[in-house]
């Protein structure tokens, strides 16, 4: 034996260290365990999971909040159909994230070996590049290649799949020197146009969104902004991109938005789109702008040339990156006087009015009462998570985002996302407090990741809203078909019992005064912890009750 050599194993993990990776989210499969074997003597920390979509979810949301690709590993055929769902996430949502799957030996394809899946055909629709690796020799290749596919343009999953024989495989392989982030800049002639066209907009907003920021294109935005006296909102699930109390600030484009903020976007005479797609939420199903040529006048900067054109036909097409855009705006000045001067302040106390709200809700606990209470005892730099429910509703309209890398959610409307995403967040940055918002159905799809949590010592605050049902679908349901409930009710166990099954915190919340106390206890407590939520059935908007959504329907 050549020592010199190394397994596809070995190299991949090197591979791994030398592009950075800061940690691995896996459930463990007998077709990867020389790369198993790898992480025992690596410097990269691995974290067991329950599920494999709770553990591609957890990749998803480091990817989120790092910009780092997060990586994921799991056993062929179930393990890998199972990390499907967040791999849909990343596509919808624009996130690094990689992909790695323990494959039939290579003299086995075709035949339908134990759990063999065409990998390609599989994923070929969701993912932004999909390979097998046939050669030992060419990990250090593919994974160099894998980081920049998944981090350039629009951001995305990368798959590879990694057959049994290839990992045990010896080779020589040369690994190539770490990635780095592909830039794409604006013009200066865009730049001047842009300005120009800016000098000239009586009712001018931005929009923001997508991924591929930072802290520093925030603040530079944020600049910019204030020059040109410019409404800034944020797509969906995209707050934390402009601090919500700047008084620039006009609200979240997305689903239940401010209906001052809509018409506003509606009547405006210049759209600035940043990083974002302004897909179906934000878009409002396709209705907010015209398609493909826009009523209102639209500027889109995105990373990817292949975005721009796609849905909307912009005046003006900046391929662009939100970092190298937010520079390049350092450089615009304003007119002498800018003729929708005052608009940005009219924005923002529209958006204090709608946030500031505190609608009663039937039942003794009112969730308006607990965002008050989060509201005055959460830090700025708190994660939020959440998944997809009417519950995430009171965590977007109420919770003002002030910092950067603070929300980890998914544009794709996935359930089961929170949980996965606060274990993420809190491995990732375990000196802050994270704050996991789940209802009892979102929360059921990947519940078993609470013991991941437990096992790591990720203590987050899981937040169960707990209402008995699939409120969102039910909301439909009565909408739909008034009065017909079917296939929505659900059986739940004590959240609050399930919590000291794993030696962790938990408590009953039933009453708004009992909330704040029962945070208090459970930070205290310096376990994962569990609040259980029981909120009324009736309770499922801020705007309106269950029957008063039934009766309106059925009087149509």
């Amino acid at each position: 034996m050549n020592m010199t050599q190394k397994t596809g194993g070995q190299l991949l993990v090197d591979a791994l260290e030398r592009h950075g990776a800061e940690r691995v989210y896996c459930v463990p499969g007998e077709s990867y365990l020389a790369v198993l074997d790898a992480l025992h003597d690596a410097s990269i920390p691995v974290t067991v999971c329950r599920q494999e979509g709770g553990a591609a979810m957890m990749a998803d949301a480091h990817g989120k909040l790092t910009g780092k690709p997060g990586i994921c590993m799991v056993t062929r055929g179930p393990g890998a159909t199972n990390a499907s769902a967040g791999v849909h996430v990343a596509a919808q949502d624009s996130t690094p994230m990689i992909l790695f799957i323990g494959q039939i030996e290579r003299g086995m394809r075709e035949r339908e070996a134990f759990q063999e899946v065409d990998y390609r055909q599989m994923f070929g629709g969701i993912a932004k590049w999909v390979a097998e690796i046939d050669h030992a020799s060419r990990v250090p290749e593919f994974i160099s290649r894998a980081y920049h596919v998944a981090t350039s343009g629009r951001p995305g999953p990368v798959v590879l799949a990694l057959p049994e024989d290839t990992l045990v495989e010896l080779a020589d392989a040369v690994q190539p020197p770490a990635w780095q982030q592909v830039e794409t800049h604006p013009g200066l002639s865009q730049m001047a146009d842009l300005q120009k066209r800016l000098w000239e907009a009586e009712r001018p907003i931005a929009i923001l969104g997508g991924s591929r920021w930072s802290e520093d294109a925030v603040a530079a935005f944020t600049r910019f902004a204030e020059r040109f006296d410019l409404p800034v909102a944020c797509s969906f699930r995209r707050q934390m991109l402009f601090d919500n109390l700047h008084s620039n600030y006009a609200g979240d484009v997305g689903i239940g938005i401010n209906p001052k903020l809509l018409a506003r976007v509606k009547s405006s005479d210049l759209i600035l789109l940043v990083g974002g797609r302004l897909s179906e939420m934000p878009s409002q199903s396709y209705t907010l702008l015209d398609i493909p040529s826009p009523t209102q006048q639209l500027v889109h900067v995105h990373a990817d040339p292949e975005e721009l054109g796609r849905v909307y036909r912009a005046d003006l097409s900046i391929n662009a990156s939100p970092i190298a855009f937010c520079k390049a705006v350092e450089g615009l000045q304003p007119p002498a006087e800018l003729k929708g001067a005052g608009e940005a302040a009219k924005a923002h106390q529209d958006y204090l009015e709608w946030s500031g709200a505190r609608p009663q809700t039937p039942g003794d606990l009112q969730m308006s009462g607990v965002m008050d209470w989060l509201e005055n005892n959460l830090p700025e730099d708190a994660i939020c998570t959440n998944g997809a429910g009417n519950y995430a509703t009171w965590l977007h309209r109420f919770h003002r985002f002030r910092r950067f890398g603070t929300q980890a959610a998914p544009t794709s409307g996935s359930m089961g996302y929170g949980l996965p995403a606060a274990v993420a967040a809190k491995l990732t940055f375990p000196e802050r407090e994270v704050v996991c918002f789940a209802g009892d159905g979102c929360l059921q799809m990947t519940m078993q990741e609470f013991g991941t949590a437990c096992q790591d010592s990720a203590n987050i605050m899981l937040l169960v809203i707990d209402n008995g049902m699939y409120g969102t679908i039910r909301m439909h349901q009565e909408r739909t078909y008034p009065g017909r409930p079917s296939a929505t009710k659900l059986v739940n166990p004590d959240f609050a019992a399930m919590a000291h099954c794993y030696g962790a915190f938990g408590e009953t919340v039933q009453t708004t005064d009992e909330f704040g106390p029962a945070f208090e206890r459970a930070r205290a407590s310096g376990k994962p912890a569990i609040l259980h939520l029981k909120l009324d059935p009736e309770a499922i908007t801020p705007a309106a009750s269950l029957s008063q959504i039934r009766r309106a329907a059925e009087k149509q």
